[in-house]
């Protein structure tokens, strides 16, 4: 971690989150912010209507590149990942921290992204998570050009690619691990959907599996005897269903998808399943992940020795498709504690949680990081019928924006 924050947090530990709400630059910033709503649901409803489906990301991201460049950030660019980042220039670079949102959604391409009022509540998939966090980056930017804003250390906004699902947070591990950025952020935020209570600090590890059986296949009847993927695959499950998961610390696990075969009188040629597995104890989610992979083993050797007369064999596939780091950023780290008075300044009463998230990475690497939710409130989030309404939106911008400027100094 760059011992520039540190020394930032010693020098203005004086100047407390409270002093910044005097500033007649945060008042003037606030101000945007209470007059803007009609801006700001316009926007998101922009963001809301360019699909971005997992992995096809890119035109959402031109549009950031290009609402970045309107804006006035400085060296504007997509990097080889497709995260769009631009820079919002301090007095100096360090302290640098990246205040980022993610471009993409859970929905496949095709699905209609079009935005339907139902009373106060606007209805697509997507809006609020994460549209509503990509609409208050932007919102973040107005304002702080509104108040004429000069920070002491720099911002790096930046739109990432690949949070959800399969993306396995590959926008943010490129940004930590090979962008330009790598070795040189100081803390991390991240915004994601709405509401304003939890303060998301501690990341929760998953590991997520795509396993596939192959075998002969054949008529139920005629070819009755031969090896059959789904009966290998049921018992693989059976297994793991039978997993005592321990509460705490808290381990989960879920068959999330399970296909395979062809007709009702045919000895299916395959089978897969997708399999979530998560804990908030690295060495939990190992011991879990041991299981399993112990139990399809088990489960096609099984099959492989019942039917060993037919001559066949299945075959297996064991894929990993996600690998979710684990860890905290400590309570008591600066980031989060100029997060909770931030959030108590505005009369929020912050809640401590942990979460997958694009933090995951940074804080797997010892780097400050945490999630927030941008205001206003929403429901069916992953569903076709996910809503966001905006009211209480204010409150999470004007929080956003403390919290920005509390970490990097004001001038």
């Amino acid at each position: 971690m760059p011992a520039s924050i540190i020394s930032i947090a010693d020098r203005f530990r004086s100047l407390s989150i409270a002093d910044l709400l005097e500033d007649k630059r945060i008042v003037t910033a606030f101000e945007f912010i209470d007059t803007s709503s009609q801006r700001f649901t316009a926007e998101l409803i922009r963001i809301c209507e360019i699909p971005a489906p997992p992995f096809k990301e890119q035109e959402r991201g031109r549009y950031f590149a290009a609402r970045f460049n309107e804006l006035g950030l400085d060296d504007v660019h997509t990097d080889s990942e497709g995260n769009v980042i631009g820079f919002y220039r301090g007095e100096r670079e360090q302290p640098l921290i990246v205040l980022s949102a993610h471009l993409d959604t859970v929905f496949p391409e095709g699905t209609d992204v079009k935005v339907r009022y139902v009373g106060s509540r606007m209805c697509a998939p997507g809006i609020a998570d994460n549209c509503a966090g990509l609409a208050a980056m932007i919102g973040l930017i107005q304002a702080l050009n509104a108040g004429q804003i000069k920070l002491r250390g720099t911002v790096a906004f930046v739109a990432t690619v690949g949070e959800e699902g399969e993306g396995d947070l590959r926008g943010v591990r490129h940004l930590f691990n090979e962008g330009k950025l790598a070795k040189r952020v100081s803390a991390f935020i991240s915004f994601d959907g709405p509401g304003v209570d939890f303060i998301t600090h501690q990341a929760l590890g998953s590991r997520r599996y795509r396993v596939r059986l192959e075998g002969p296949g054949g008529h139920s009847w005629g070819d009755f005897g031969v090896v059959n993927p789904v009966h290998a695959l049921s018992r693989a499950v059976a297994r793991l269903a039978d997993y005592h998961a321990p509460s705490e610390p808290r381990t989960t696990y879920s068959v999330g998808r399970i296909e395979g075969g062809e007709s009702v009188n045919v000895i299916p040629q395959s089978a897969s399943m997708d399999v979530d597995l998560r804990s908030a104890s690295e060495a939990e989610l190992t011991r879990l992940e041991d299981f399993l992979l112990t139990a399809l083993n088990r489960a096609v050797i099984d099959e492989n020795v019942m039917r060993a007369a037919s001559g066949k064999k299945l075959k297996a596939e064991v894929r990993l498709i996600g690998n979710r780091p684990s860890g905290e950023t400590p309570r008591e780290s600066y980031l989060v504690r100029t997060a909770m008075e931030a959030s108590r300044v505005m009369g929020i009463t912050p809640i401590l949680n942990r979460a997958s998230t694009d933090s995951n990475v940074p804080i797997s690497l010892g780097i400050p990081a945490i999630t927030i939710g941008v205001g206003g409130r929403s429901n069916d989030c992953h569903r076709l019928s996910e809503w966001f309404d905006p009211t209480g939106r204010e409150l999470g911008y004007k929080r956003a924006l403390l919290l920005a400027v509390g970490m990097t100094g004001i001038v």
